[in-house]
């Protein structure tokens, strides 16, 4: 009976893997397990089915593709770290107040850039707050810029080999199948055209098709995260007597300059005219990296006190939720006791939804009010003790290393240029690019593991492991012997929008690494068959794989404004359609035109 099974599997091998990859499209469309689990699924049912060996189950490790692509997750990690990407947006925000148009046109230019040399979900997590700020400072709807900002960073990934990781997959599966590798620009003249192409039907069409309504986008999407804090600057100030408006404070993203406190005056009005002078005590709302980055600050003392002073630099930093039953509900942050009974230093409060308006000493305090504490051990292990603080937990947030930045950016140069006069394979300078600022302390290792996405990772390997299995059991040649009479007579353009749109579709239905897996090596073989130049096949595929633009699910910066926009289905459809339709034509126009 045995025997039987295995003949009658031997037999079918090619209908079998074409059945498997038909469940895997359903499993993929439905959403019923993530993309990695699925993938993982069908290696194994390759596996079961003894289509592929273990050995062959355990070659997909040995492809360079996702190894590169961790290794840019760091080096876009390390970015992230030294506040490269914050400096940037911290410039395009000062100029949105006195030209609101062109700062929102140099944010995206900027994102597309950024795009091109670093991962781009990265860019757009880093941005989805900078762009809600950018649309209170300039008037603009964020749904009107949310949506645009994923299209903008899909366009930008497609433009150099390491933009995107779909583009180092098709590139290692090419090389597989027998192709020169490419070059880390040789598809940029491409990616220009179909940016290009972008821009234009975001301007033409963004603006009508884009809702404008924001009241059902949470308020907690742009305070979650941010606290309350003063700055009180030291005698020694580098900072002192300069305005406010010209000191590197000022200057970033994630600070808001609310106040400047001057003995019992408060300034409210032209603050980036004011002087600074000692003692003077600065209100700001921040974020919580860049909180922790100016607890160190040789220019400024952060937070208040009122034992002492040691707490200022403490050993410790935890957060702490305010009790509903703690007895100075409604009393100013100041006179909290613990605060008079300890040595620690309050760095700043934050609160859902929305932060107190006034300074942080006064700031009445409500239940489930998060403050974040620094002090000595023995006076930190004293809070745990308090009933009335609750949760209690160190901070795992980092303060921004902006002095290693220019060491961050010099390695991710330095990876585009070994790789782009073929010095080194890409694989090579990645890696010793994540050598270098680990080294040099750009980020830190358990960071640097932490910035890759083991889920991309894990679905690679398992639909190299498909991709494997559909080639063993002939499933690729059935497929493209099924395919080649419809496609026979077809001059090499139409045959390339031909391989553009199924890619496309099935990009927007399954994941886009899965396409450049399962696509690549069918088109190459196609090509084979018709005896035409694969080349411009897979550089379609490449674009094709990346274009996901009318579902929030085919690509994950998609995901994530989708759920920071609180957008329906259907706004990316109908964004996304003429998108789609304006891009593919202009690729596989230039496609045709240079190739």
């Amino acid at each position: 009976m045995l025997d039987l099974i295995r003949a009658t599997i031997g037999a079918y091998e090619a209908e079998i893997g074409l059945f498997i990859l038909a469940s895997m499209f359903v499993a993929f469309a439905m959403e019923r397990f993530p993309a990695a689990v699925v993938a993982i699924l069908g290696a194994c049912a390759f596996l079961f089915l003894g289509i592929i060996d273990s050995d062959g189950l355990f070659s997909s490790f040995s492809n360079t593709a996702p190894i590169t692509i961790g290794a840019m997750f760091i080096l876009s990690g390390a970015l992230l770290r030294t506040g490269t990407i914050d400096a940037i947006a911290g410039m395009i925000i000062r100029r949105a107040r006195k030209r609101p148009k062109l700062a929102v046109a140099e944010m995206f230019l900027g994102a597309y850039v950024a795009s091109a040399f670093m991962n781009n979900t990265p860019v757009v997590v880093v941005m989805i707050p900078i762009i809600m700020r950018l649309a209170r400072a300039t008037g603009f709807s964020a749904k009107k810029l949310l949506i645009p900002l994923s299209f903008v960073c899909i366009l930008g990934g497609t433009t150099t080999l390491i933009g995107t990781s779909t583009n180092l997959i098709v590139d290692a599966v090419a090389r597989d199948s027998g192709l020169e590798p490419f070059g880390i620009f040789e598809i940029t003249p491409y990616g220009i055209v179909a940016g290009l192409a972008g821009m234009v039907m975001l301007v033409l069409f963004s603006s009508w098709l884009l809702p404008s309504d924001d009241s059902s986008i949470r308020p907690t999407d742009s305070n979650e995260n941010m606290y309350l804090t003063e700055l009180t600057v030291r005698n020694a100030s580098a900072d002192k007597g300069k305005q406010l408006g010209d000191v590197a404070l000022s200057k970033r993203a994630n600070i808001s300059i609310k106040a400047i406190k001057r003995d019992d005056l408060f300034i409210r009005h032209d603050l980036d005219q004011v002087y600074l002078e000692p003692d003077d005590r600065i209100v700001v709302q921040l974020d919580l990296a860049e909180l922790m980055s100016l607890r160190t600050s040789d220019d400024y003392k952060i937070g208040i006190v009122r034992k002492g002073d040691a707490g200022a630099m403490g050993e410790e930093v935890v957060e702490a939720m305010i009790s509903p039953q703690h007895p100075s509900i409604g009393q100013s942050l100041y006179d909290i006791p613990f605060l008079s009974q300890n040595n620690v230093r309050i760095l700043g409060l934050s609160r859902y939804r929305n932060l107190p308006r006034s300074d942080l000493p006064n700031a009445k305090i409500h239940g489930a009010d998060r403050v974040l504490v620094t002090g000595s051990q023995e006076d930190i292990a004293r809070m745990y003790e308090n009933p009335n603080l609750i949760g209690i937990a160190e901070t795992k947030t980092r303060a921004f290393r902006r002095d290693r930045a220019p060491i961050a950016i010099a390695a991710l140069a330095a990876v585009v240029l070994l790789a782009a006069f073929n010095i080194l394979s890409i694989a090579v300078a990645a890696i010793l690019g994540v050598g270098a600022i680990l080294l040099a302390r750009c980020i830190d290792a358990e960071e640097a593991w932490s910035s890759i996405d083991g889920s991309v990772l894990v679905l690679i390997f398992g639909m190299l492991a498909v991709g494997l299995g559909l080639q063993e059991a002939g499933s690729v040649d059935l497929m493209v012997s099924l395919l080649t009479p419809f496609l026979a007579d077809m001059p090499p353009w139409a045959l390339l929008f031909a391989v553009y749109a199924f890619s496309v579709l099935m990009t927007e239905m399954i994941t886009n690494n899965a396409v450049a897996i399962l696509v690549t090596p069918i088109v190459i073989t196609l090509a084979a068959d018709l005896g035409v130049d694969p080349r411009p096949l897979v550089v379609a595929v490449m674009f094709a794989a990346s274009a996901s633009f009318a579902t929030p699910i085919g690509y994950q910066t998609n995901t994530l404004v989708y759920a920071a926009g609180n957008y329906r289905f259907t706004d990316f459809f109908k964004a996304g359609i003429p998108l789609t339709l304006g891009v593919g034509f202009a690729t596989c126009l230039a496609i045709s035109y240079f190739m």
